[in-house]
């Protein structure tokens, strides 16, 4: 059984670990607030270039080498995760949705890696990593500039046939979904969407136009993804920590209890002892 000295030192150590599990909530509940906003801010200018872009492809016929299917021998996959941990299953469920994916492909698929904790997590996988970036190198706009840049030069390069990209879509401060989603190829309008679509007039040129197009869409769906991962990351930090604030006191009243239990015997222990000593010197 633990002494009373080694009882409270757990105490204090708890007490401690419980002020910074409690100061690393605030601050995840203070990040997440602006990450959702920004988060919520670009989603409406995500499905808008979308709209746009299916609208383009599905007016006329133009072609673009983003948007040639292949037989997809060489799949890859863009996994992002956190930089950190301490945020609860948040990275290893990311890991395991992108472990999934890279199975189908086979053991010549390919990673392009953003956060730290998926590159640790994967190091020891088949996969070749093809790029890494860390999430907090670069401001979100250049890292989705470079990323954008990297996975379409492979792409129309011939290195990768399929790129899947693989991040946690934000629901809720409870709810973070692992979503994989083709990146590239751009998926084409189905046959019912390009027949119901009016015919538009471009200057200077429809292929122009998405030539311009289509690069933009791939940037900010990578964009967009960066944002909806922080997003998801603060909330399951947030979670995480208050969880362990909540243990950390749990366990706090227990040892205290534990504590004044024993510290209670001793005490009861000594009065016996020093009743003892004196009923034997009256005898």
């Amino acid at each position: 059984m633990p002494t009373l000295r080694q009882l409270r030192d757990r105490v204090k150590s708890l007490k401690n670990t419980q002020q910074i599990t409690r100061a690393m909530k605030m601050v995840a509940g203070a990040r997440i607030r602006r990450a959702e906003l920004a988060m919520r801010a670009a989603r409406p200018y995500a499905a808008a270039i979308a709209e746009m872009l299916q609208e383009v492809a599905a007016a006329g016929g133009a072609g673009h080498p983003l948007l040639e299917a292949r037989p997809p021998k060489k799949r890859a996959v863009l996994l992002m995760t956190a930089d950190k941990g301490l945020c609860g299953a948040f990275n290893s469920n990311l890991v395991r949705a992108a472990s999934q994916v890279a199975a189908e492909g086979g053991p010549s698929t390919a990673l392009y890696l953003v956060g730290t904790k998926g590159r640790v997590q994967l190091r020891r996988t088949p996969y070749r990593v093809e790029a890494f970036w860390p999430l907090a190198g670069l401001p979100f706009a250049e890292l989705a500039q470079d990323v954008a840049r990297k996975v379409s030069g492979d792409f129309l390069a011939g290195a990768v046939d399929e790129v899947t990209l693989v991040s946690s879509r934000f629901v809720s401060t409870i709810v973070q979904r692992p979503t994989p989603a083709k990146l590239l190829p751009v998926p084409r309008p189905t046959a019912a969407r390009a027949a119901t679509k009016n015919a538009f007039e471009f200057e200077p040129d429809q292929k122009i136009v998405l030539a311009a197009l289509l690069p933009k869409y791939v940037e900010f769906t990578i964009f967009q993804a960066l944002l909806e991962t922080q997003a998801s990351e603060f909330a399951a930090k947030l979670l995480a920590m208050s969880n362990a604030t909540d243990n950390a006191g749990k366990l706090i009243d227990e040892l205290t209890l534990v504590m004044n239990k024993t510290r209670q015997a001793a005490i009861t222990k000594e009065i016996l002892e020093i009743v003892g000593g004196a009923e034997a010197l009256k005898h």
